[in-house]
């Protein structure tokens, strides 16, 4: 039996009722405050990324936005809770590499990068420098692989954690390089720098924000840039292409994401909000201070770094042999 004119009507009335809230909730955001989380402890450079960005968007949105450290489980903690959170624009996560790789690491994650998640912007890059203490007597890239491969398995490397950004930067040159390296974890790279000054450990690879002061101070021993060129505050270091190992040339980047399901305005909205963060000259300031240099992107250009970056991610860690724990 057809629908009658009367009957299409009332459905069409339905509908329209149903879905203007919706429509309203999209148009209106956002109308109370929002969270960003952090899968790592406070005063570390993902915490710090988003606490030099927050204050403008939230400018630019017309609402708080309040940073909340989950610490725990190598990441997986907060990030299976962004995954599951409401689709509604007011839970983002910010995070490196470990969004990306660790379901390639841990079986039981929780989310899939590509599926559960879109990334909306902040696209920074975490440039990085190889260190050595003063005491091993070694100037350069190729006199530390040198000193690797003439003595197999003595040399150690302080590894912040497994997946992150630092220890898929270390990853990469070690198979660039052909050496091999005994893995001392940690939680964290402060800790692990703090060994390193006092030469307990060979060899890290160290955030440059990190890292400055005690090159400036003579503590550590820079030996390569992680970098597409040389930094300014380093001139005489070379990048670690220009060091003979271009194919361990590796910036990781930080993202903000949001469930994969949230409504497409809401995601523009968000996208432009973080760009035009990026591009205001205070937040451009504060992150060159920190020489985490960062780049509006398009959410188009950030889905396609997303999946050659994952792609890039698994296969370090299948070359490596990587494991969660």
């Amino acid at each position: 039996m057809g629908w009658t004119r009367g009957a299409l009507g009332i459905i069409a009335c339905l509908v329209a009722e149903f879905s203007a809230p919706a429509a309203r909730a999209q148009s209106d955001y956002p109308d109370r405050p929002i969270h960003i989380i952090v899968p790592y402890p406070a005063g570390g450079i993902v915490d710090i990324v988003a606490r030099t960005v927050t204050e403008q968007i939230g400018r630019d949105l017309k609402q708080s936005i309040v940073v909340e450290a989950r610490p725990g489980g190598n990441g997986n903690i907060a990030m299976a809770a962004a995954a599951r959170s409401a689709p509604d624009g007011y839970t983002w996560l910010i995070t490196g590499p470990a969004v990306l790789v660790n379901p390639t690491l841990y079986k039981d994650a929780g989310w899939d990068p590509l599926r559960d998640f879109t990334c909306v912007g902040l696209a920074v890059w975490n440039e990085s420098v190889a260190v050595v203490p003063p005491s091993l007597k070694v100037k350069t890239i190729a006199e530390l692989v040198a000193l690797a491969k003439a003595k197999p398995g003595e040399l150690n490397f302080g590894n912040p954690g497994v997946g992150t950004s630092i220890d898929l930067t270390a990853q990469k040159f070690f198979q660039a390089a052909n050496i091999k390296l005994a893995n001392v974890g940690y939680k964290g790279q402060p800790p692990a720098l703090i060994d390193l000054i006092t030469s307990q450990m060979h060899f890290e690879i160290v955030s440059l924000a990190l890292a400055l002061p005690h090159i400036k101070d003579g503590t550590v021993t820079p030996l390569a840039v992680f970098t597409d060129k040389r930094v300014h505050q380093l001139p005489d270091v070379p990048t670690i292409a220009e060091a003979g190992f271009a194919a361990a040339t590796y910036v990781p980047w930080y993202g903000i994401y949001v469930p994969s399901a949230t409504p497409q305005p809401v995601v523009d909205r968000i996208n432009q909000a973080i760009n035009k963060a990026l591009n205001n000259p205070a937040v451009q300031k504060k992150l060159a201070v920190a020489d985490i240099p960062g780049k509006p992107m398009a959410l188009g250009e950030l889905a396609t770094l997303m999946k050659s970056d994952q792609e890039k991610l698994a296969a370090i860690v299948k070359a490596s042999g990587m494991t969660g724990q």
